[in-house]
């Protein structure tokens, strides 16, 4: 049931992009849905201005440094279910065994994720998702597309986030109460661990909108490469996915 639901929403959000972009000029190939994702983002913008950003400084300050870190680290290992499926997926034996046993140890020793005891044994955080997965497979990007509430993606990202709640199993543990406000929980713990980076967007370029969608694409394929990027391929300063966590506000992906 939870799943179908999340069918049903994507494929609303797609069906109104697709209708929006009927009415804008293609400038960037890349994008030609530019008018619809401008007014996604301005909103997206402007709902954490006024709800995300002042729930997560609440939130950082009424919770202790040890129990927030706890509670990252519970969903970072939830997701580390999702890495270790991505891992295999792609062929990445050795790391599947790695993620897949950090996991367990984290699991177990860790009580349920609390406490990261797998990056104090030497095994170390890995970053994949589905939308990975497909770009290994050689699934094209497609165009941007700026989801509300998501943030920046493309239409492949689209599949990734649903196949990422799919391996999610947050998302099945009922109708919709406990699973929605555990991922609503991790939305704001993100939000709450990035209240510092969220300056590095707006002053790095005039115009937001362009640097977001730049930077989106390019650390995507520094994801998918892991990092060996073909040659003559200019990258932006970024190393993770900190810098869009401002507009992505309720990411299915735990980190």
């Amino acid at each position: 049931m939870q799943r179908k639901k999340w069918v049903d929403q994507f494929g609303h959000i797609v069906l109104l992009g697709l209708l929006a972009g009927c009415a804008t000029t293609a400038k960037d190939p890349q994008d030609p849905l530019e008018g619809w994702n401008r007014e996604v983002q301005t909103f997206n913008d402007k709902l954490d201005d006024y709800l995300m950003k002042p729930v997560a400084k609440g939130y950082q300050w009424i919770t202790p440094i040890f129990i927030d870190r706890g509670v990252s680290n519970f969903f970072s290992n939830i997701n580390d279910i999702g890495v270790t499926l991505n891992d295999l997926f792609q062929c990445k034996i050795s790391q599947t065994g790695m993620d897949g046993a950090r996991f367990l140890v984290n699991t177990t020793a860790g009580v349920a994720g609390f406490v990261d005891v797998g990056s104090m044994i030497d095994l170390p955080k890995h970053n994949e998702d589905f939308d990975q997965t497909m770009g290994v497979w050689g699934v094209p990007a497609g165009p941007y597309l700026v989801l509300p509430f998501f943030g920046p993606s493309s239409t492949r990202g689209v599949g990734g986030l649903i196949g990422d709640a799919a391996m999610n199993p947050i998302s099945y543990l009922d109708s919709g109460v406990i699973s929605g406000g555990l991922f609503g929980l991790n939305a704001i713990d993100l939000r709450a661990d990035n209240l510092a980076n969220e300056k590095i967007a707006t002053e790095a370029a005039v115009d937001r909108y362009a640097f977001f969608k730049s930077a989106y694409f390019q650390q995507r394929e520094y994801l998918i490469h892991d990092g060996n990027m073909p040659e003559g391929e200019d990258m932006l300063d970024i190393d993770d996915e900190e810098e869009f966590n401002k507009n992505n506000l309720a990411p299915v992906k735990p980190y």
